[in-house]
């Protein structure tokens, strides 16, 4: 399967349609994402992008390709030394830091480590080399073969008390990509305009030192990269100047990817970047989620109440163009739907390792898998393949063929569980094993199959819903035993009040068939509390991990560009009963 031939085709942010993927070198892909600025714990808009490149990155690999994915940091910034200058830290320790939170967050939503993840202060060198082909040609050009077109020399760069500005005059095709026209481009995206400057939209190269910030030595004199060069120099470094997928999220169209664009062209003639991708927005109730707006959201105060899996199937259960909308009522249906599908997955291993400990295994058996089971099957890799290569369109496959798959799952462990004849056992048998094969290569192709047991993922999301519902298990198992003894009195609106209340607060009592046993699950909460104040602006970094805040309920997710639907919750009967053990 994974190496049969598929037409992928990617939404193309410079054509602006869908182009068949075709990379430059047969076989092998070259991509590059714009990382985080490294000086605060990363938010949910990181996660929305990590996640959805993460997805191409496993994608491409699935399809047979060898990948080079390159992600950086950004660690060294005016953001970086603001936040140092605050907390009386060094800025380079105080990035470091937030360096390895993000990987942390990163491995918790089951992104897959890069190929490289270079840092800005590892690579001083490459990012003055291509300053200086902006600045000095001629000297460059005896001395750098790789480049055969010098910024500086061509009037494209200049310089002012120790700054190297770009000038986007220079450069006709200033704004191909984003579709502005030079007169409407903004100025001073992240710092201020500098009045200097020939052209407000110019943007700096190189930025001469501060009294008390960090700096390296360069031709025009100590300082630091501007923010915009660094990408540039560190995608060429490893990737060269010509590769086939630039990515980042839709916010970095203009200014960053514009002038990085406008720098590797005029530095390189040979810069060449086939595929520009973007992923959309998030939204925080219907509002662009935004640290002015003090509504953002850091992937740890989510993580700390839900999976991290739940946060990437409700981002999975978009498409990565579209923009998304963050609510409670989405994450605690996603985590439903993750619980759902992992106590399937544990019911399955458990239910054919007895099986097969009993009967013959499924190797050796002569029943053959079931017309139903296959049908899922053949729908489950027929979908994966074709959805995700029509631009990465994952909510049918969560929506539609994954479901089903489950469904007919549940149907063989039924069929299992009860007394039928050896043959319908082996051929029930047989399907549920090639289904939970589909499914698990499925979710791996995804990142939603976790590194640990089934058993362990959903004892990871019992304790974050007890965590929401302020609950120990304890209490649970009090409030079972109390609902079992009012039972017993006939005190059934007693025994109703208890099931309600624990309901209200994300807690399903199910009474288990054919036994007096009461077993508990999470579940959507029944009534959702008020909408959640907004985050309040931080006074330091660490006050992030303190008070985590949700966002309230309401309105569903944007549908994706194609209109789907965002992944819906398992079917009712899936929800309100134990799935056959």
């Amino acid at each position: 399967m994974a190496n049969e031939k598929v037409e992928f085709q990617v939404y193309n942010s410079m054509t602006r349609q869908k182009e068949v993927f075709i990379p430059k070198e047969p076989g092998k892909v070259k991509m590059y994402v714009c990382g985080v600025t490294s000086y605060d714990y990363s938010h949910i808009g990181h996660a929305r992008a990590y996640v959805a490149f993460d997805l191409l990155y496993r994608y491409l690999k699935y399809l047979g390709y060898e990948v080079m994915y390159v992600r950086n940091f950004t660690d060294v910034d005016d953001k970086i030394i603001r936040r140092a200058n605050e907390l009386g830290e060094d800025p380079t320790a105080l990035s470091g830091r937030y360096c390895q939170e993000f990987l942390k967050d990163m491995d918790d939503l089951q992104c897959l480590q890069p190929t490289h993840q270079p840092r800005v202060t590892e690579h001083m060198e490459q990012i003055k080399e291509m300053i200086a082909k902006v600045y000095f040609a001629f000297f460059l050009m005896l001395m750098i073969l790789r480049c055969n077109l010098q910024i500086m020399a061509n009037g494209c760069a200049y310089t002012i008390n120790g700054d190297v500005y770009f000038s986007v005059d220079s450069f006709p095709e200033y704004g191909r990509l984003s579709g502005r026209k030079l007169e409407d481009n903004r100025a001073g995206e992240r710092v201020e305009v500098d009045s200097r400057k020939k052209n407000p939209a110019d943007f700096a190269l190189w930025k001469s030192a501060k009294p008390g910030e960090p700096s390296w030595e360069s031709p025009w004199g100590p300082g630091r990269p501007g923010w915009h060069i660094e990408c540039s120099a560190m995608s060429a470094h490893y990737l060269t100047h010509s590769f086939d997928i630039h990515g980042g999220g839709m916010d970095l169209t203009f200014p960053h990817h514009e002038n990085e664009i406008a720098q590797s062209c005029t530095a390189c003639r040979e810069s060449n970047i086939s595929y520009w991708m973007h992923n959309g927005f998030v939204n925080i109730d219907d509002e662009k989620m935004s640290k002015s707006l003090g509504n953002f959201f850091t992937i740890r105060e989510v993580t700390r109440l839900y999976h991290p899996l739940a946060l990437r199937y409700f981002l999975l259960g978009n498409h990565y163009r579209s923009p998304v909308n963050y609510s409670i009522s989405q994450i605690e249906i996603a985590s439903e739907s993750v619980f759902y599908i992992y106590q399937t997955l544990l019911d399955s291993e458990e239910t054919l390792s007895a099986f097969q400990q009993g009967t013959e295994t499924a190797k050796n058996a002569k029943g053959r898998v079931t017309p139903q089971a296959q049908e899922c099957i053949n729908k489950l890799r027929n979908e994966l393949k074709t959805k995700l290569s029509d631009d990465l369109h994952t909510p049918t496959i969560l929506n539609a063929a994954l479901q089903e798959a489950l469904k007919q799952m549940n149907s063989c462990l039924t069929i299992l569980k009860k007394k039928q004849q050896k043959q319908q056992h082996l051929s029930a048998s047989l399907s549920l094993t090639e289904l939970l094969k589909e499914v698990k290569a499925v979710l791996d192709v995804l990142g939603l199959l976790a590194g640990s047991t089934s058993a362990e993922v959903l004892q990871q999301l019992k304790q974050r819903a007890l965590k929401r519902a302020e609950l120990t298990e304890e209490d649970v198992l009090h409030a079972i035993e109390e609902r079992a003894l009012a039972r017993k009195n006939k005190d059934f609106a007693r025994s109703d009040q208890i099931r309600t209340d624990l309901a209200a607060k994300g807690i399903s009592l199910m009474d288990i068939t054919g036994t007096t046993e009461t077993a508990w699950r999470p579940c959507v909460r029944s009534i959702q509390e008020q909408p959640a104040a907004p985050a309040q602006p931080k006074k330091s970094a660490a006050a992030v991990q303190e008070k985590p805040v949700a966002p309230s309920q309401q309105k569903q997710p944007s549908a994706a560009p194609q209109q789907e639907q965002p992944a819906a919750a398992p079917a009712q009967q899936d929800h309100t009963t134990v799935p056959p053990q």
